[in-house]
């Protein structure tokens, strides 16, 4: 018994050790990306000398090239490029919109910008009658006859009650994803999208919409929050206004460019990989600070604060930028192909594509023992008001990871309340991101690689 007893001591003993061995090396993490982190000079670099940086653009071939430099100077073990086939969207010349009034009060300019993967309009525009719906589900009570040959104005805004905005945003942007094609199947003409968006302001959002081969391809806009209750509200006293709409928009041959990827080198077990990034890829009407400049500095400042602070993984750690998130998805699948081909073990998968806000949690896609162990360090992060480890999810990027290999995926959740304000905006830029507010989701990151390096998933 006595033995027994002196046995579990030193279980006892070893277990509060490590515990305070970790909480150690976490505080260290915590502290370099707040002191010395480089993830904000990185942002202004990439926001204000690249800019936009759309799949195929000359900008995503130099952010490909900034990337590349950005991780070597971070200090990684080998640097080097996947090749991916991406599509090449070009806005063109800036949108034209305008309300034509019946009822002698003249023209109205809204703020609008094409959605991507919009086909153009006619080169000297195009003008029909309006009718709104309340997203797509309102087409079938609209019904042809009051559809055809008009424009349709989907008017269908996020749910304001719900405290997640990303569920808001998931159910509104359906009208945006897919409301071209079905609008189309009533005969109309082209489609005005409100902005997703719970801000009340005029700048429009873009972001990808589709077609279907099958069915007559029509011109689709975004038009602001703030334009979409006008012309709401001056529906109702005017049926018969009209819309004229200018886009120059085109879809060009498909380009060659890469995802990016930067290694430090595992010591016991380098054949297992944890990967961690974002998309490099932006939107042309913004900078892309937020979506998703922030993930990629992130990615690339834990290779810094590693070899900052001389922590040697086990596991090989991965920090990848993939290429053509906003409008493909081109290469995360890339590099899911390459990890199936090279029979590649990867541990885990972890993306930041939610904003450079305070961190709050993580999200996740696990079996049910790896969510406990992931819960079981909750500890650690609680000091740093990181504490929301239950809801399921993880990036767009990874995705295939787990849906093909059955990688554990992750995802860093920030505070998600203004995210919005800027996603796929004009204002998405340098100046919206907090410094401070983003090195803390450097060291988030950099502490569970930490922890699932150290004790696996």
């Amino acid at each position: 018994m006595k033995k027994n007893i002196i046995t579990l001591s030193i279980i006892i003993t070893g277990i509060i050790a490590n515990a305070q061995s970790d909480s150690a090396t976490i505080r260290k993490i915590y502290t370099d990306a707040l002191t010395n982190g480089k993830s904000y000079s990185n942002l202004e670099y990439l926001c204000k000398k690249i800019g936009g940086r759309l799949a195929g653009s000359p900008q995503a071939q130099k952010a490909v090239d900034w990337a590349f430099k950005a991780m070597k100077e971070a200090g990684a073990d080998t640097v080097y490029l996947q090749e991916c086939m991406v599509p090449h969207w070009v806005r063109g010349e800036k949108e034209i919109g305008k309300v034509i009034t019946s009822n002698s009060k003249g023209v109205k300019p809204v703020n609008i910008c094409a959605l991507g993967g919009s086909i153009a309009t006619p080169a000297e525009g195009l003008t029909a009658g309006i009718v709104e719906a309340k997203g797509i589900a309102d087409l079938k009570r609209l019904g042809k006859e009051n559809i055809e040959g008009k424009i349709v104005f989907f008017n269908d805004p996020m749910d304001p009650t719900l405290i997640r905005t990303f569920g808001a945003y998931g159910k509104a942007v359906m009208q945006r994803w897919a409301g071209a094609k079905e609008a189309a199947k009533y005969g109309a003409v082209g489609v005005i999208v409100r902005s997703a968006t719970l801000a009340q302001d005029d700048n429009p959002h873009t972001g990808v919409m589709s077609y279907n081969d099958s069915i007559t391809k029509i011109p689709a806009c975004a038009i602001s929050t703030n334009g979409a209750n006008w012309l709401s509200t001056y529906l109702l006293t005017d049926k018969d206004a009209k819309f004229y709409l200018k886009m120059n928009c085109q879809t060009l041959a498909e380009e060659k460019s890469y995802n990016v990827v930067g290694e430090i080198y595992g010591t016991s077990k380098k054949d297992e990989i944890i990967t961690v990034g974002g998309h490099l890829d932006a939107w042309d009407n913004g900078e892309g600070a937020h979506d998703d400049g922030a993930g990629i500095v992130q990615s690339i400042d834990i290779i810094r604060i590693y070899k900052s602070l001389g922590i040697k993984p086990k596991c090989t750690i991965r920090a990848v930028a993939f290429m053509n998130e906003e409008n493909g998805g081109r290469g995360g699948k890339k590099y899911m192909e390459l990890a199936k081909l090279k029979n590649e073990k990867h541990i885990a998968a972890i993306e930041s594509d939610a904003g450079g806000f305070s961190p709050r949690g993580f999200s996740s896609t696990m079996n049910d023992k790896q969510k406990e162990k992931l819960l079981s360090w909750k500890k650690y992060f609680e000091p740093y008001e990181v504490y929301d480890f239950t809801h399921n999810g993880g990036g767009a990027d990874i995705e295939p990871l787990n849906e093909e290999l059955g990688v554990p995926m992750l995802e860093l959740i920030p505070d998600s309340q203004r995210y919005f304000d800027y996603h796929h905006t004009a204002i998405d830029t340098f100046e919206a991101v907090n410094k401070r507010e983003l090195e803390l989701g450097s060291a988030a990151m950099a502490a569970l690689i930490y922890l699932i390096d150290t004790y696996g998933l």
